[in-house]
């Protein structure tokens, strides 16, 4: 009789750990999405925007041969029409290139150079490694202080509340115009990984690559490797 109630009692602590986890980690996931729902404009209102220092890309896959994946493409596109429409003057792009044999950033560059985007307005970051990483490089390698982000709607929050807390002004701009297969995965997966960047924020730890200063008001060739 007193192991059965001693189970019991065991059962019920593990319940009740286990929905003090479900809470935390579910009301942290609102907490991240609602407090920057706001800051997602649309094409147009993001157009309206002045003094914004610069569009930041945030990287995706690349296939073989240099081919951005079709998240990776979708992002770029709208990267690009923000800058021909005069969002901001500058396009950041921020992704893996922390291998020889894996480069996102240089095939986001030549993807917009070849849309037509001179060359000089294109800043390659070759260390955002993660999105903490990209926003706090954007802060204190290339000085941003205001921004427009272009990533998809579901990474979005995480991005916005990565820059809000590192102090940059950012507004973003999703790249949706497709579903995209494993989907549903990637949406339970950034739940967790907004608790991760909530707490990473909370410490701010320095990202695994930083260097020398280079203002985005400059020349983007100066990113080139």
């Amino acid at each position: 009789m007193k192991k059965k109630k001693k189970w019991k009692t065991a059962a019920g602590i593990l319940i009740l750990l286990t929905l003090l986890c479900a809470a935390i980690v579910f009301g942290t996931d609102f907490w991240v999405r609602h407090s920057v729902k706001d800051r997602i404009l649309s094409e147009d209102e993001a157009a309206g925007l002045e003094d914004v220092d610069c569009i930041l890309v945030l990287g995706a896959g690349v296939w073989d041969g240099g081919v951005p994946s079709p998240m990776l493409q979708d992002r770029l596109e709208q990267g690009i029409a923000l800058y021909q429409k005069g969002a901001a003057p500058k396009l950041l792009m921020s992704g893996d290139h922390g291998r020889k044999e894996y480069d996102e950033v240089n095939v986001m560059k030549q993807y917009a150079a070849d849309a037509g985007v001179p060359s000089s307005d294109i800043f390659m970051d070759h260390a955002g490694f993660s999105t903490y990483e990209s926003m706090y490089r954007a802060r204190d390698v290339f000085q941003v202080k205001r921004m427009l982000v272009v990533t998809q709607g579901y990474h979005m929050y995480r991005a916005l509340y990565a820059a809000e807390k590192l102090g940059i002004e950012a507004w973003g701009v999703n790249a949706d115009p497709r579903t995209y297969a494993g989907q549903a995965y990637r949406d339970l997966r950034e739940i967790l990984a907004r608790n991760k960047d909530f707490w990473t924020l909370v410490f701010q730890p320095a990202p695994s690559a930083l260097g020398e200063p280079v203002p985005i008001s400059g020349d983007g060739d100066e990113t080139n490797d």
